[in-house]
């Protein structure tokens, strides 16, 4: 079996000091190392090399979230494809490994995607969400859970996954051309064909975001957007249900037990810029290019 280790860059050199001791650490060494730098202006392409990944370098305009993780793959001759991003920090030498053998747990898991942990100096919010997004216990999830998971489903996320390229190619690979989801893609095409989703709560990586009002808005308007555009996904899986009600729950339960719920009114102004994101987007159809590409997070997408 070979492993391949796949990072999409920009501008990293921030993230380095932490990202390339801990990937030296792993008890799991890749077979294959490739780094896909979209042309950055600092030391991320030298400092790559030097830790021993064969970096290639594309122009911006070229990145696509789906189309060039596809490119990747096909430029690597590995059985199994750990995908990681720049700002997902392994969160000790075994994360690699965990992750490897929740793939093969099963005879029918065709990706893996691994726990993420708020960075240490996460604020109370961002490190909220990836406690409600990834729990403690880890679970399979096959097709037939959509009637209980709903959309959730077929979530999963390749800031830390690994994927069994045999599944990944007979479901026709990551989506050429998506603003953003294409995990989410991916993991519902394997589902529908039979394969399992694993999430490996026990592989785990440093990985948050603190967002402000303006990119939670912009976000979800890209989420929006995908879901829109790929409505097959809704039809097969269903909705999130009570999912963002349960969220703003949690929330709001996070800013009690902190002594901050003087917060509570931003929680609110969060959700409602969501929600606007999000239903703005499944209608962009509507709307004009320049206007989609001021309030994209994904900008370059549209132009």
């Amino acid at each position: 079996m070979r492993v391949a280790l796949i990072i999409p860059t920009r501008n990293a050199g921030a993230h380095l000091d932490r990202l390339l001791p801990a990937l030296a650490a792993q008890t799991l060494q890749p077979d294959e190392f490739l780094v896909v730098d979209s042309a950055s202006r600092d030391d991320t392409v030298a400092r790559f090399r030097h830790a021993g990944a064969r970096v290639e370098v594309i122009e911006p305009s070229q990145f696509n979230h789906g189309g060039t993780r596809r490119w990747a793959s096909q430029q690597v001759a590995a059985d199994v494809l750990i995908y990681l991003t720049q700002d997902a920090i392994p969160a000790g030498p075994e994360s690699f490994a965990r992750v490897v053998a929740n793939l093969q747990a099963e005879a029918d898991i065709g990706v893996a995607y691994g726990r993420q942990l708020p960075h240490p100096d996460a604020g109370l919010l961002g490190a909220q969400s990836r406690r409600f997004n990834y729990p403690a216990q880890g679970r399979t999830k096959r097709l037939a859970d959509a009637a209980q998971l709903g959309i959730k489903t077929c979530f999963s996320s390749d800031s830390f996954a690994v994927y069994n390229r045999t599944a990944l190619e007979a479901v026709g690979g990551f989506p050429q051309d998506v603003i953003g989801s294409e995990d989410a893609y991916v993991a519902a095409r394997m589902l529908l064909a039979g394969y399992a989703v694993r999430y490996a709560a026990d592989a785990e990586v440093q990985h948050s975001h603190d967002y402000r009002l303006l990119e939670e808005f912009r976000r979800y308007f890209d989420i929006g957007v995908f879901y829109g555009r790929e409505r097959w996904i809704g039809q097969a899986f269903g909705t999130a249900g009570g999912e963002g009600l349960r969220y703003v729950r949690a929330e709001l339960e996070a800013l009690q037990g902190a002594g901050a719920l003087w917060r509570a009114p931003e929680v609110l102004l969060r959700t409602f810029c969501k929600l606007l994101g999000y239903r703005l987007g499944h209608v962009e159809a509507y709307l004009p290019r320049a206007m989609k590409r001021r309030i994209s997070m994904f900008s370059t997408y549209w132009t």
